[in-house]
């Protein structure tokens, strides 16, 4: 459904000092195999650097629970039993693929993290040279449905229905893990800061400056063009975007994030961008909205409250979302 993409918000950090006390740190790194940045306000540097590690331990913690990669993991042991029996699990991951599944039922399957059961029939490495046949894309989705993601709040079981069926978490991971680190270090005192994991970003707070965060769209093919400003105070907010990896037959673009119903690609959207209180829910908002199109993306994010979206379509058209506050450039 989604391999995590380049990323086309922009988020302006001017790291500069206020007081001789209050500064803003920064780490970027490597985790979830993907490029984190993480900024907090504090003090002094000794608490800054704090909790930036604070926050790591918690990310790699996550991933260490999340990870299809890894074989020690909860989800592999889910995935592996797969056609055979319940696995107990941590509340936690239960709560989260329960979380997942009704993100599933509100957006009509568009989103669903069984997709990792999919048959990677498709190639967005330019060696396809034709399209799959309909047989074999009717075929690559056979065992992915989260209707047959079956939970047991009792035993705290989760089973997979199918053999050979899979989860997985690339979809809406990273954004949860933003959204674990940024309560953790509210829960400590730290001010303000932002969870920056590879796009999926989550802020809380103002900048040394007591300015708010800044955050820009982006062209999606000219990234030295902002399209939008917002200023964000307590907000996250994700992009997708598909015009790194895609392929295009017979003059029609079809992008690396497939329709787990069907296992066609979608097209038609260059970026989507969601705005909610939630890294993890615009995470997978904005993957369900690619799959939509434009016109039922944008009709389905009005009728929620506390989202809103940013759609650039195959055009370099923008759609806002009926609330969303804009300063276009």
């Amino acid at each position: 459904m989604k391999i995590k993409l380049t990323i086309t918000v922009l988020i302006l950090c001017f790291v500069q000092q206020l007081t001789a006390q209050t500064q803003e740190y920064k780490r970027d790194l490597k985790l979830m195999g993907s490029g984190f940045e993480i900024i907090v306000i504090a003090d002094n540097n000794k608490d800054g650097e704090q909790y930036i590690d604070v926050a790591i331990a918690e990310i790699k913690r996550i991933e260490n629970i999340i990870s299809s990669w890894s074989s020690t993991s909860e989800t592999s042991d889910v995935n592996r039993n797969a056609g055979m029996k319940p696995v107990k699990v941590s509340d936690e991951l239960f709560n989260l693929i329960d979380r997942a599944i009704n993100i599933s039922k509100l957006t009509d399957g568009a989103f669903d993290i069984s997709y990792a059961s999919m048959d990677k029939i498709w190639k967005f490495d330019g060696s396809m040279s034709e399209m799959p046949s309909a047989e074999a894309i009717k075929k690559s989705v056979v065992k992915v449905g989260y209707q047959n993601i079956i939970l047991n709040k009792e035993k705290s079981t989760v089973f997979l229905k199918l053999k050979g069926m899979k989860i997985g978490f690339g979809a809406i991971g990273k954004g949860y893990a933003a959204d674990k680190a940024k309560a953790l270090l509210q829960n400590m005192g730290v001010k303000a800061g932002v969870i920056n994991a590879s796009g999926d970003m989550n802020t809380w707070g103002v900048q040394a400056d007591e300015k708010p965060w800044k955050v820009g769209i982006t062209n999606p093919v000219n990234k030295e063009k902002v399209f939008s400003w917002f200023n964000l105070t307590d907000d996250a907010v994700v992009t997708s975007g598909n015009y790194e990896k895609y392929v295009k037959f017979n003059g029609v673009t079809y992008t690396h994030i497939i329709d787990p119903r069907t296992g066609y690609p979608a097209h038609g959207i260059y970026s989507a961008t969601v705005f909610s209180k939630s890294a993890e829910l615009s995470d997978a908002l904005a993957t369900s909205i690619f799959v939509m199109g434009v016109e039922t993306g944008l009709d389905f994010i009005n009728q929620l409250n506390g989202v809103e979206c940013v759609i650039v379509d195959e055009n370099l058209r923008l759609h806002f979302s009926n609330k969303l506050k804009t300063k276009e450039y």
